[in-house]
């Protein structure tokens, strides 16, 4: 195993140096300039956590390495574009609503995971209600759509509603605080993720994974100033995966969440995730010593808690 180095030391910064041309202060051990999209106007709503690989000293070269070329992708922010390409009326016991399809599409190249969602008025109206909330001066400006007695179904109200509510969309993202507080992320991902749960609580594990695989890579988009936010949407996929007996894609989708958690060892996920990647790296005649080694070492800095990857997920949204 390579010697582990710090990024402070001089040796990972001579390693570093002609491969990404950023300089590190050794002196002060600063790790290497974040984007400017990083950091939020109003921190205490933002939900913005740190990955400074500098929490943990333990990291090899190789990963940290790693760590840095990840991070460099991500320093070019992330925008998206918000369409409302269709609607359709639908009925709920004695009650009609309209329904907007709501497309979700990264900018900047093709977008071959472009996000389709549908949400109703009211659903736009408990956001904005709770937007104003804890951003009430930063949205002042924004007009919500207003809602009518009679008139609602008309092709004339629902060709205007469609454009008023793109619009919406586009002006509430434009504002970083509001586009990565929870209340927006939850408006385009919460009812997809209470249902794939409740999927995998049912033990639908193939109906649980095609919601996921469609929405996991909108969180990505949604959610690049803290990776760590997709960590559950992705062990979920893992254990939906062992369980369907598909261990390769299993352990694929762990790979992918254990590089998010790379700085973060005290994650509730960290611990339970490593277990479920020792078993199915035995199983599937991989390197298990180097993942038993990373499992050793975070239960010296913390005992173990006995919970299973398992029984994390089918916590998640109960409510």
């Amino acid at each position: 195993m390579e010697n582990d180095q710090h990024p402070g030391s001089s040796g990972w910064n001579r390693h570093l140096d002609g491969q990404y041309r950023e300089k590190i202060d050794t002196e002060a051990g600063a790790a290497a300039p974040l984007h400017p999209d990083t950091f939020s106007p109003r921190p205490e709503k933002d939900l913005n956590f740190s990955n400074d690989p500098s929490s943990n000293s333990s990291m090899t070269t190789k990963e940290l390495q790693e760590y840095w070329r990840n991070e460099k992708c991500h320093w070019k922010p992330v925008k998206l574009l918000f369409e409302i390409a269709s609607t359709r009326i639908a009925k709920k016991y004695s009650s009609k609503y309209v329904m907007y399809k709501i497309i979700v599409i990264q900018t900047g190249s093709f977008d071959s995971n472009k996000a389709i969602l549908e949400r109703r008025y009211s659903d736009f109206e408990v956001l904005h209600k709770n937007l104003l909330k804890n951003f009430s001066e930063e949205i002042e400006d924004i007009t919500f759509p207003k809602k009518y007695l009679t008139g609602n179904f008309t092709e004339e109200m629902i060709s205007e509603r469609k454009l008023a509510f793109k619009e919406y969309l586009s002006l509430l993202y434009s504002i970083k605080c509001v586009r990565r507080s929870r209340e927006f992320i939850d408006f385009l991902t919460r009812a997809e993720l209470k249902e794939a749960y409740g999927c995998l609580r049912a033990g639908q594990y193939v109906k649980a994974l095609d919601i996921f695989i469609q929405l996991v890579p909108l969180q990505e988009k949604l959610t690049h100033h803290c990776p760590t936010m997709v960590i559950p949407s992705l062990c979920a996929m893992l254990v939906c995966h062992r369980d369907l007996e598909c261990p390769a894609e299993a352990f694929e989708v762990g790979e992918k969440a254990l590089l998010h958690l790379q700085t973060r060892s005290s994650h509730k996920y960290y611990v339970p995730l490593l277990e479920a990647m020792i078993h199915l790296a035995y199983m599937l005649g991989k390197d298990f010593v180097s993942l038993q080694e990373k499992l050793e070492e975070s239960q010296l800095k913390a005992p173990a808690r006995g919970i299973t990857l398992k029984e994390l997920a089918v916590r998640e949204y109960l409510y």
